[in-house]
């Protein structure tokens, strides 16, 4: 009956005679409930208050004069007509997911629900009850009751195809996770291997068992998929999604763990970090959050944490750990880690000295999604704990002679600096012949262009040629492979007046190319936009901007890598081995900080079978970590 209930902000307006403003009745903390009454016939009903405020209000739902208004369905906002008279129900605070499942209930039983149905006698010894709570979508609901409908003249209902599609659903280990977080506990959640726990695996050389088998990046465990479920299950109004990253922030939704923050670097006194996190609208964030995503989270400096931990409880005035908001983490330590000066010492979150007390779970996801080749499987593995065998590295040195061309698509190459990659970008776009096609983007707020720089993939002007090598920075259709990330090359521009681009995908689709719209928020909250084209640029991409991307032809050259992780972040980006090309492999470049290697061996060491394979810290376990720091 789950989906029968819900959990929100309830606002009754209900219309006055004589053209008055209707009376509104507003309700926080409200129970709506779908059910039915006596004659059968579905029932709306909304509960809140307390005391002398409690109210009750039932609404029968008279198939022909209900409406719905769902255009906000994804913010957790919806409105339901219920009556000829133009009373309605203005849902808000939804959990989406919730949200969603309640409005597809109450379509499909208001559209099979009797109608004009004649009033049954009541037994006077045993009344029927006046409301009951309605039953689950059943077959005939989904089929529109034909016989019904047919009394009435009208065709069978077919079933949409949207409805008839199963919904993905949720392995194992990530529902453990999104049960957690429904629990109401802190949890960090991380990428792991491709076997599950207690099995091993053979290193390429046909040596040792690797004994730890935490081998692939979380985004190739189905992270971005369960982020949205997660998202999907909590209230949008307490709940902020943020990331280390711009790029990585947009991808989920969100902002900025800095922008959301508002104490700057966060490397001034705690005093005056404290003042800066005081100010209007900063403040409103930090007291309205009661669920806090964070978001590739080994690019998070150990001390800024601590820092936030701080300010949170300063702020919020409690002294509970992060100021008793609930912290969701996800991310991989093992790829890259904080970006620090040269003369500073590199500190992750887990060696925070507030990272204990504020999670409560640490949960690993196995099931990789990404790579299928055992033999990639196995190279990767390697690497990602900063191991380099003899034939890994014989192995990848082949791939140097894989061809980098196909269908006129070249590999991208991933690149240490950024600086690397725009010198190589432009010049290989000034080297082709003909004209240059600008688009230029149109944003929300031109006095926050630099912010919306910072956050969306694409940038504010884009520049293209007949023959650019492209990537696609935004999903547009799954089912074909136009994905984020997809390669292509531009074939053609139309001859209309916008002059859009034609573009051929590895996948073999070619499609023209329509402006895209990509929504962030900004400062105090704002939601600022910008639409443009969904293409960049990709004869060379940064390693920094590639985390997250899944790439079909990748080439690679690590001579300037300079930090733990680098190369395994870059070699993780392609989907096979055939499909990757590394130009000058040195074994040195492969490293994996001594500290991750520890933090994740204790982790696995305490991890809980499968089944139950989530782990929560305890005293003994927190003495016994400490050797991470």
């Amino acid at each position: 009956m789950e989906a029968a209930e819900l959990r929100c902000t309830a606002a009754v307006e209900q219309p006055l005679p004589g053209g008055l403003a209707p009376r509104r009745r507003l309700m926080r903390n409200a129970t709506v409930l779908l059910g039915r009454n006596e004659l059968r016939q579905p029932v709306l009903r909304v509960a809140g208050g307390s005391g002398a405020a409690a109210a009750v209000l039932s609404f029968v739902l008279a198939g022909d004069a209900v409406r719905l208004f769902t255009r906000f369905a994804g913010e957790g906002r919806a409105a339901v007509r219920v009556g000829p008279d133009g009373a309605q129900v203005l849902l808000s605070d939804c959990p989406p997911d919730a949200l969603r499942r309640f409005l597809r209930l109450l379509r499909l039983k208001v559209a099979a629900g009797p109608r004009d149905a004649p009033r049954r006698p009541r037994l006077l010894e045993r009344p029927p009850p006046s409301f009951s709570v309605i039953s689950p979508v059943q077959e005939r609901d989904l089929l529109g009751s034909p016989g019904r409908r047919q009394e009435r003249g009208q065709p069978p209902a077919e079933v949409p195809r949207k409805e008839r599609r199963p919904p993905a659903r949720l392995s194992a280990e990530q529902e453990a996770v999104l049960g957690a977080v429904r629990s109401g506990k802190s949890i960090f959640f991380t990428g792991s291997a491709g076997e599950r726990p207690g099995h091993s695996h053979r290193l390429p050389d046909g040596g040792k068992s690797c004994p730890l088998t935490c081998c692939f990046s979380l985004e190739g465990t189905g992270k971005s998929f369960l982020l949205k479920r997660i998202l999907g299950s909590l209230p949008p109004n307490i709940t902020y999604a943020t990331a280390s990253t711009g790029v990585a922030a947009c991808h989920i939704g969100g902002t900025t763990l800095h922008a959301f923050a508002g104490i700057g670097s966060g490397k001034a006194p705690l005093e005056q970090c404290i003042q800066l996190a005081e100010r209007p609208g900063v403040r409103q964030h930090w007291l309205a959050c009661q669920h806090l995503i964070i978001d590739e989270i080994s690019m998070v400096d150990g001390k800024f944490f601590d820092k936030l931990e701080a300010v949170a409880r300063a702020v919020r005035k409690r002294d509970e750990p992060f100021g008793g908001i609930q912290l969701i983490i996800c991310g991989d330590f093992l790829q890259l880690p904080p970006v620090c000066k040269a003369n500073e010492e590199t500190k992750f979150c887990f060696q925070a000295k507030s990272w204990r007390k504020c999670i409560h779970v640490n949960m690993e996801l196995t099931e990789v999604r990404r790579q299928t080749d055992k033999t990639f499987v196995s190279i990767l593995s390697a690497i990602r704990l900063g191991r380099c065998t003899e034939e890994v590295t014989r192995q990848l040195m082949q791939t140097a002679a894989h061809k980098s061309e196909r269908d006129g698509i070249l590999a991208t190459r991933l690149c240490t600096h950024k600086d690397d990659v725009e010198i190589t970008n432009e010049r290989r776009l000034q080297q082709l012949p003909g004209e240059v096609h600008v688009f230029e983007a149109l944003d929300s707020d031109p006095m926050l262009v630099k912010l919306i720089d910072a956050q969306c993939p694409v940038g504010g002007r884009v520049e293209l040629k007949l023959g650019a090598q492209v990537m696609l920075a935004k999903n547009l259709d799954v089912s074909q492979g136009l994905v984020n990330g997809a390669r292509g090359v531009v074939v053609g521009f139309e001859s209309e007046q916008k002059g859009l681009p034609k573009v051929r995908f590895l996948c073999g689709v070619t499609q023209l190319i329509k402006m895209e719209k990509w929504v962030i928020k900004g400062p105090s909250g704002v939601h600022l936009s910008r639409q443009q084209l969904p293409l960049k640029l990709a004869w060379a991409i940064s390693i920094h901007k590639s985390q997250g991307m899944s790439l079909d032809c990748v080439e690679i050259s690590l001579s300037r890598v300079f930090e733990s992780g680098q190369a395994y972040v870059a070699l993780s980006r392609a989907r096979s081995l055939a499909g990757l090309r590394v130009l000058d492999f040195d074994p040195k470049a492969v490293r994996a900080d001594p500290a991750v290697l520890h933090f994740y061996r204790h982790l696995r060491h305490h991890q809980l079978p499968a089944q139950d394979s989530l782990h929560t810290y305890s005293d003994t376990d927190e003495k016994e970590n400490r050797k991470c720091n």
